[in-house]
């Protein structure tokens, strides 16, 4: 599956299925700071990824 950073940077990462938040462990992202889509939707960290999913990760700005 192809997974964009944060950063800009692109990755092609094996398309075994697994959960947005093992996708995100694996690469060293906390999930409590990013949202995700796949193919264009915005999906939840419980959801499943996998194959030719194209998963993109957008670091969420927080403040006071």
């Amino acid at each position: 599956m192809r997974l964009q950073l944060p950063n800009g940077t692109t990755r092609e990462v094996n398309g075994d299925p697994r959960t947005v938040a093992a996708l995100l462990t694996g690469c060293d992202i906390n999930p409590l700071e990013v949202i995700v889509t796949k193919n264009g939707r915005l999906i939840p960290e419980d959801a499943t990824v996998s194959g030719n999913d194209e998963i993109r990760v957008f670091l969420v700005a927080h403040g006071g």
